[in-house]
């Protein structure tokens, strides 16, 4: 699986803030009162999110505990629903208001255009999105970032020292629960995720090497399919 350069060390203000995004997921958990949680992350400066969060390791942590968290909180407490939840700016975080859209395709997904399934770059994106945005897209967060739909993966804590790990795990459980493969017609079919943000895995290709991945097996020569992607509502559906 991919490999991004995790510190051993992490300076202390990102510390901060990463059990800060952990600790918001476990209170949506448990179905505790978050708001102080919230209150704090609202409070940090943008220059401390800045410059806290300076790896990509770092990065992933925070905002892909942050994306799960505010699903919840936004279907839950606030009755959002598809398609306002994705682009409404109700997450306040160091002086910003950010939409889940803005924490996937902007800050996750290196500001790439929604609907472009990777291949074009959001026209003008903000200043703040751009600064704040991962060096290098990696496609593992697909199988991380939860939309409390049925399709979806399961919600997990995600920790700075262990990301590459929980990521390749995520991966690899979430491919196999999701794939078909017709060895007599050489036909894979897979999620639809994989269709949506074709070019974070490479294309046609890339695919077919994540298969070859996960299954260990050379899967040169087989076409790809994709499933129907079930968007009934599965909230809370957390892997531990």
């Amino acid at each position: 699986m991919d490999s991004c350069n995790t510190a051993s060390m992490i300076n202390p203000m990102a510390d901060s803030m990463l059990k800060l995004s952990g600790e918001l997921l476990y209170k949506v958990k448990i179905k505790a009162d978050s708001k102080a949680v919230e209150k704090a992350l609202s409070g940090l400066t943008y220059n401390q999110l800045f410059k806290g969060l300076k790896n990509d390791a770092a990065k992933k942590t925070f905002w892909v505990n942050m994306y799960n968290a505010w699903y919840q909180i936004l279907a839950i407490r606030l009755n959002k629903t598809r398609p306002k939840i994705f682009t409404e700016q109700l997450i306040p975080v160091a002086g910003l208001s950010l939409s889940l859209d803005d924490i996937e395709h902007g800050i996750l997904r290196k500001y790439r255009w929604k609907w472009s399934m990777g291949y074009l770059p959001q026209f003008l994106p903000q200043k703040t999105i751009k600064e704040l945005a991962v060096d290098s897209i990696d496609y593992r967060i697909h199988f991380a970032l939860n939309c409390g739909a049925k399709s979806c993966p399961p919600i997990a804590f995600y920790r700075y020292d262990k990301i590459d790990q929980q990521l390749d795990m995520a991966t690899v459980s979430f491919m196999k629960g999701e794939s078909v493969i017709d060895d007599d017609k050489k036909i894979l079919t897979v999620s639809k995720i994989l269709s949506w943000f074709k070019r974070d895995f490479g294309g046609s290709n890339g695919i077919r090497a994540l298969m070859t991945k996960v299954f260990k097996r050379d899967f040169t020569g087989y076409s790809i399919q994709f499933n129907d992607y079930n968007w009934d509502k599965d909230l809370g559906n957390f892997d531990e």
